[in-house]
């Protein structure tokens, strides 16, 4: 009986994260450990990795519910499409989830909790977030350890992690050769900060919790700074328009045709 109930158990929670175990082992465990600064991290390498290879590095940044130290939660959110056999065929690059503490958060931005929605507001300015701190450097570590091609680093988040996408964009504004940001936010003065990197922006008009308004605004000021930016709404959807983001046949095309001078 406790052998099936673990069984069970491990069908539900392969299940609940939409990958299964065997897939999940694909994305290699490895952990940022530099000085005071500590960071868990997946990373998933191209089919027959070739060291001689320059290959595009991708992270994506997962939202707060995925927070924690089990390097494994991060993956709750977009894994299973970079796994699927015709996505890493058609574009073999390096794919990083990183997982954020559980009481750090990836973008400075203050967050308040009322009766009925969340409210956010953005910073323009101030130091990073220890998480991001952290994150900046895992990126510098991981152009070290892998033969990235430099051209062609992208970044791509859900809610905080959308939060995040623009943060790190906007603190680098010369690293990424594309961005996708899904129900996330950034402060609209900060716009003319990352007009170098053209942006997909996806968000559900729906939701109820990082509102859409914020999409909205960063979508008006980086068109007024001179960005290349999409934005695609979907109607009636709630918080969860990552399911649907993913699903965009458009994506990876889109996302891996950028490409830095």
């Amino acid at each position: 009986m406790r052998v099936t109930m673990l069984l069970l158990f491990a069908v539900f929670f392969s299940w609940k994260n939409g990958i299964s175990q065997d897939h999940i082992s694909l994305f290699q465990k490895k952990i940022y450990n530099m000085g005071n600064q500590f960071m868990p991290y997946r990373i998933l390498l191209p089919q027959d990795y070739d060291t001689n290879k320059a290959y595009p590095l991708l992270l994506v940044l997962h939202g707060a519910g995925e927070r924690g130290n089990d390097n494994e939660a991060q993956l709750k959110h977009g894994a299973d499409l970079f796994l699927k056999t015709e996505v890493r065929q058609d574009y073999p690059a390096i794919v990083v989830f990183p997982q954020c503490a559980q009481d750090g958060y990836w973008s400075n931005v203050d967050r308040e909790r009322g009766e009925a929605k969340f409210t956010f507001t953005f910073s323009s300015n101030g130091a990073p977030t220890p998480q991001m701190e952290t994150l900046q450097n895992l990126v510098a570590d991981l152009t070290k350890r892998y033969n990235v091609d430099l051209s062609r680093i992208y970044v791509g988040g859900l809610s905080m992690g959308g939060m995040g996408t623009f943060e790190i964009v906007r603190r680098n504004p010369e690293l990424f050769a594309g961005a996708f940001a899904i129900c996330g936010g950034a402060h609209p003065d900060t716009a003319s900060k990352m007009i170098n990197t053209p942006f997909w922006i996806f968000h559900g008009d729906s939701d109820k919790v990082v509102a859409y308004e914020h999409s909205v605004l960063i979508v008006a000021a980086l068109k007024a700074a001179g960005a290349k930016v999409k934005f695609t709404t979907y109607d009636g959807v709630g918080h969860n328009s990552w399911s649907k983001a993913f699903e965009d046949k458009q994506l990876l095309p889109w996302l891996f045709s950028n490409k830095k001078d």
